[in-house]
């Protein structure tokens, strides 16, 4: 039996079924096997009606990022507007991503791989739906109603973690999108548009994924008794797995955020996905 044939029958095992649409997170080296061949499984799961689509976010670009912050700490006043002026400006077609892993980077880099337009938060995706699911990225919307994210909970997609954990669950960020006056604030960022490179701002969620483990430990536990959990797992490759649909997940996130988060107090700290974008 090949790595991808087995992989194919452990993502059958967890859940996953042909012709659906799939969000997934993952660290191939979590589950002892390339990227190349984790992709070719899923691609197979999913079969040919089914969509693949993952994160391809980018912080480089952006000034108002920790990853700016500790690239710059240190510098002088003219060091630092240097190094500003030297940014490479986000271009969907070529802008790598970055810490999403190296499934993303391999999903983004297909051939046939269509790339929402977002300058920070786009995705990727593979499959007949792919177009419709990244198309018409709201600027000022990273990851709320507007966003591919929003499309993937309407098109009843799952989600799927394959050797990481809930604290880099994109998905519960759209119900921070729910709650009653979220905090909000300012992003930019450099684009390369009609060859031409220019900054851009604009005013958004203030996103925070600092609590989504607890989050994700109780969603987890919501329905894990019974026959039919809410979400499964087991083991694909030589990694833990989990499976769920996406938006019961938002659901049960936007009710657990309205009662755990202090409201109009702006997080102290975020990680993962968030941490780039602050």
């Amino acid at each position: 039996m090949t790595v991808t044939t087995q992989l194919v029958e452990e993502l059958a095992a967890l859940g996953v079924l042909a012709g659906t649409v799939l969000l997934v997170h993952a660290a191939c080296r979590n589950l002892g096997t390339s990227p190349g061949a984790v992709l070719a499984a899923l691609l197979r799961a999913l079969g040919p009606e089914g969509t693949l689509v993952v994160p391809t976010f980018t912080a480089g670009n952006s000034d108002t990022s920790p990853a700016y912050r500790r690239c710059t700490l240190g510098m002088t006043e003219r060091e630092a507007a240097a190094y500003r002026a030297a940014m490479p400006p986000f271009d969907v077609h070529r802008t790598p991503s970055q810490d999403m892993g190296a499934l993303a980077e391999k999903v983004r880099l297909s051939p046939r791989a269509v790339r929402s337009a977002h300058p920070q938060t786009s995705f990727a995706a593979l499959g007949p739906q792919a177009v419709e699911l990244t198309a018409d990225h709201d600027e000022a919307c990273h990851l709320g109603p507007d966003s591919p994210l929003g499309r993937l909970e309407r098109a009843g997609a799952q989600v799927l973690l394959l050797g990481v954990g809930f604290t880099v669950c994109t998905a519960f960020h759209l119900a921070e999108y729910r709650l009653p006056d979220p905090p909000r604030r300012e992003y930019r960022c450099v684009v390369g548009r009609d060859g031409t490179r220019r900054w851009t701002s604009f005013k958004d969620v203030d996103l925070d994924d600092s609590d989504f483990g607890a989050l994700g430990a109780d969603f987890e536990h919501c329905r894990a008794m019974g026959p039919d959990p809410l979400v499964r797992t087991g083991r694909v490759g030589a990694a833990y797995a989990r499976l769920f649909p996406l938006a019961p997940a938002v659901d049960f996130a936007t009710g657990w955020l309205s009662g755990n988060r202090p409201r109009h107090i702006p997080p102290a700290s975020s990680q993962g996905a968030a941490q780039f974008l602050h």
